[in-house]
């Protein structure tokens, strides 16, 4: 009997749905599509704590919870009594046996699948607020499956080296549903190590692989030395989604890796990607995140639902099928994000004169100083360039006067020696006065989430600073 049939077995169908909590594996893959086909699948990073599984296990409304054997204790401890527990068991052959652990309901009958129905559900980050609910329905996946695929014309000879997260719509969609889509192979590793990864590229050599800006930068730091692997697999291209890329490291990776490295733009609500810089021949621009494929990208004034005029900037909207038709139960949240058919992204750009997005800022992260907006994308970008700087991150700060002043933090490259005074320099020789940060924070790691995105709108707290 296949995994789907032992769900129905176990009481679960249509509408259930089924909290998936492992970490990266091929068993996680199985288990992903055993759910999604039978009731709903969710989901949910392994190190979450038990509060956390308590509160997605609740705003789902999970009725099952499916785990190695083992592991998490967290995701078993915050499971209530009704909830049914089910074990993934590896069997030799490299399928997947379920095991039912706590439970007793009478088995479902098989029922036929619609575009319509909950194939997943995932969070919003909720950096800011209450994450959001945010359903992805069978057509949104396959829609956005096809138009991933389609952008980089990936195909059976493909082969994708999954190093995002597969609880985070960019890892799901942007590698593992794109590749199984188009008859591709998928290389699931554990997580993400920029030390193991040069064993991979050695091992299967992959033809692409899709990941966030911190984990290009991390790859970087040790490039030279695994520069006879890099010629002797190369890769057919390179992509970055879920944070802005700075321009020095599309240049380093082209240069380290000799491939083409193209920005996207996803988010959750979009089942990930709403634009990506195009594959060779056709032009790519750094600090574009390119057009839309199979997606309406426009732009919207920020206060009304006007549609703004190429090379205006406001805030960009999407509309298409992998678009969701609105957030789960939150009639508040949908008002405001799901205007006249678009949905209304948070993001501010505008579309240049060849038709691709500029992102200028998240509108939540534009720093107010004093009623000047600044971008942080532009000082991260500036201090990038600088020689001894290895990571940057600039953010808002609490400033009784002006409303928020501008901070920054920095991760040195080795062996650099450079005073904040120094850097502060730098940036009045190559900013207006009122953009340049306050202070600069050393750092020797800069924290991020769970997905490897940098912390800008936490950065505050997380430093504890305030006015």
């Amino acid at each position: 009997m296949g995994m789907v049939g032992q769900l129905r077995d176990f009481g679960l169908g249509r509408g259930d749905r089924i909290a998936l909590v492992m970490g990266n594996s091929p068993e996680l893959v199985q288990c992903f599509f055993a759910a999604a086909t039978c009731g709903t699948v969710a989901p949910l990073n392994p190190k979450y704590t038990v509060d956390d599984f308590a509160f997605y296990y609740g705003d789902t409304h999970a009725r099952a919870l499916i785990t190695l054997p083992d592991t998490v204790p967290a995701a078993h401890e915050a499971a209530p009594d009704a909830m049914q527990i089910i074990h993934a068991l590896p069997q030799p052959d490299g399928s997947v046996r379920l095991e039912q652990v706590r439970g007793n309901l009478p088995p479902r009958a098989a029922e036929p699948i619609s575009a319509d129905d909950i194939a997943m559900i995932l969070h919003t980050s909720g950096t800011t607020s209450r994450p959001k609910r945010v359903p992805l329905r069978h057509r949104n996946m396959v829609a956005s499956a096809r138009n991933i695929a389609g952008t980089y014309n990936l195909s059976p000879d493909d082969m994708a080296l999954c190093v995002m997260p597969l609880f985070h719509v960019h890892g799901l969609m942007g590698s593992m549903m794109a590749t199984l889509a188009s008859g591709g192979a998928l290389v699931v590793p554990s997580g993400f190590s920029a030390m193991e990864f040069w064993k991979w590229m050695r091992t299967f050599s992959p033809t692409w692989y899709s990941a966030v800006p911190t984990m290009h930068q991390l790859l970087l730091q040790r490039a030279e030395r695994n520069q006879e692997t890099i010629a002797a697999h190369p890769f057919r291209f390179i992509r970055s989604s879920s944070a802005p890329l700075p321009p020095v490291v599309l240049e380093r990776i082209e240069s380290t890796f000799n491939a083409p490295l193209l920005e996207s733009y996803g988010m959750t609500e979009a089942t990930h990607q709403m634009a990506s810089n195009p594959l060779p021949p056709a032009a790519r621009k750094a600090g574009s995140v390119g057009y839309g494929f199979g997606v309406d990208v426009a732009i919207m004034d920020e206060t009304s639902s006007t549609l703004l005029p190429q090379g205006a900037t406001g805030e960009v909207v999407v509309r298409g099928p992998n678009v969701i038709d609105g957030y789960e139960q939150n009639p508040e949240a949908n008002a405001k994000s799901f205007v006249d058919g678009w949905f209304r992204t948070g993001d501010q750009g505008h579309i240049d004169a060849d038709g691709y997005l500029i992102l200028t800022g998240r509108l939540k992260e534009l720093i107010n100083r004093g009623g000047e907006k600044i971008s942080p994308f532009e000082i991260d970008n500036l201090l990038l360039r600088h020689p001894a700087v290895e990571q940057a991150l600039a953010f808002a700060v609490p400033h009784k006067m002006l409303g928020e002043e501008i901070n920054a933090a920095v991760v040195l490259k080795p062996g650099s020696d450079i005073s904040e005074a120094d850097l502060r320099d730098y940036c009045a020789e190559n900013l207006a006065p009122f953009k340049v940060p306050r202070a600069f924070h050393m750092l020797e790691e800069i924290p991020r989430g769970a997905t490897g995105k940098l912390q800008r709108l936490a950065m505050a707290r997380l430093l504890n600073l305030s006015e």
